[in-house]
């Protein structure tokens, strides 16, 4: 199996994952399994992200310590607790109401205390706090939103899952004064992002696919 070691070269993404106790973003019956390199259950359908996912979505956002970062998708709450680590200021937004209770809570329990979570809205991100330098969405798109690219600064960087409801490429958005430019970061499989605009619709990112009937 590759190791955090081989494949991230950056030391302080690397510090940050050895000070973060996953263990405790993960439901109790799984603590054991923590650590592995793979995707684990949080529940309402959504997981945490395998290790080695984290440490390149992380890492291919440059951070040098002096951003705010806006995460699309907090999930269990572990991405924006390292982002904490290597950032002046988190925002984070999760659509799932339990979950941003859970993540919230947690978050303040271990002391990271610049991580601002919110409960999502209509719109995509979180825009009343924008620009952002760097932005991560923890969710496949099925392109790459305009709406939060309006959201970076100049010369901000945003990394996104983007493709089909399964599988997506990885891709990082640079805003610069010329426009926007797109690097393929490799192959990925996230949970669908879901959202009106921008984003997949429930019914269409569940697992058959059907649309409800009134």
């Amino acid at each position: 199996m590759r190791s955090l070691r081989t494949e991230i070269r950056d030391e302080r993404v690397l510090a940050a994952f050895g000070r973060v106790p996953r263990e405790r973003f993960v439901p109790g019956e799984l603590r054991q399994f923590a650590y592995e390199d793979r995707p684990l259950p949080i529940g309402r359908g959504q997981t945490i992200s395998q290790p080695l996912i984290v440490a390149m979505m992380t890492q291919a956002l440059q951070l040098q310590g002096d951003e705010k970062v806006l995460e699309v998708g907090t999930g269990s709450g572990y991405q924006a607790a390292l982002l904490s680590l290597l950032t002046r200021e988190v925002v984070t937004v999760e659509r799932v109401p339990s979950l941003t209770e859970s993540a919230a809570r947690l978050l303040g329990e271990l002391g990271y205390a610049n991580v601002h979570v919110h409960q999502a809205g209509e719109t995509l991100g979180w825009p009343e706090e924008a620009p952002y330098d760097a932005i991560i969405v923890t969710a496949g798109a099925p392109s790459v939103p305009s709406s939060l690219v309006d959201q970076l600064g100049m010369g901000g960087r945003m990394v996104v899952p983007v493709g089909g409801r399964r599988l997506q490429e990885l891709v990082r958005a640079t805003r610069s004064e010329r426009g926007v430019t797109i690097e393929k970061l490799g192959e990925c499989r996230f949970v669908p992002l879901i959202a009106a605009r921008e984003g997949w619709p429930e019914w269409e990112a569940s697992e058959n696919g059907v649309r409800p009937t009134a």
